[in-house]
């Protein structure tokens, strides 16, 4: 029998935006690549959470489409906060990587509560932090991608960054970090959408995943030759 990972969505309806659905086919078609069935599961606002999953991802949205899902928040923060402790992998982009941290206030003042997954809290500015970026991870190497975002993160000394930034601005305007780690979470602000361009990261969250359900992972080699092509045109472009 095949083994097979369940991969659920969260929020498509109001938090998918830049191309960040990108990142759900990119973790499809690798998976495949490397062996495995796949399940692609939604949860959206007032939808039975599902049960069994293997990994979580999630997108970015505008304000207004985190402003819908915030009565939503409370009802999955218990059971998502356990799976994050348990070591699931999960990655949240942009809107919901705000929201897996303690706040997001938004330039009208709003205060949204977060899933408090990250110790992070985060402000909407005037200034919306546009273009290419490309960092530097002593986890995962080089990581391309494009911002765009209005909100700004700030880190508690607890939370790890994902990445030093090199080209472009990443969590804030006063230091150089980009994105967030805490168990197997990764947060970031990266569109582009991230994985196409970093499918070293796509491997990871796979092989996290793997070796969590199946206690092993056994990768099959990928032909990666334009993706290679894509991150070299991408990391040469200016910000």
């Amino acid at each position: 029998m095949k083994k097979t990972l369940r991969i659920l969505q969260l929020y498509p309806r109001d938090m998918n935006i830049y191309g960040d659905w990108g990142n759900v086919l990119v973790l499809k078609q690798r998976a495949q690549w490397h062996g495995y069935g796949v399940e692609l599961l939604e949860y959206n606002q007032g939808d039975v959470f599902p049960e069994n999953i293997d990994m979580i991802v999630g997108g970015g949205g505008q304000d207004a489409g985190q402003s819908k899902i915030k009565h939503d928040l409370p009802a999955i923060k218990d059971i998502v906060t356990r799976q994050a402790e348990d070591g699931m992998p999960m990655l949240v982009i942009c809107g919901l990587y705000q929201l897996f941290g303690k706040f997001f206030e938004t330039r009208g003042g709003e205060r949204i509560d977060g899933l408090g997954i990250f110790d992070i809290e985060t402000y909407g500015k005037t200034e919306r932090l546009i273009g290419n970026v490309v960092l530097e991870s002593s986890e995962f190497g080089q990581i391309l991608g494009y911002e765009n975002h209005s909100g700004q993160t700030f880190l508690s000394p607890a939370v790890s960054p994902l990445a030093t930034v090199k080209k472009g601005v990443g969590n804030n305007q006063t230091d150089s970090s980009e994105g967030a780690r805490v168990h197997n979470v990764i947060g970031s602000y990266l569109h582009g959408s991230l994985l196409p361009k970093n499918p070293h990261i796509a491997d990871w969250l796979i092989e996290t995943a793997a070796i969590k359900k199946y206690g092993e992972f056994t990768p099959h080699v990928i032909d990666d030759r334009f993706a290679d092509e894509a991150r070299a045109h991408a990391s040469a472009r200016p910000r």
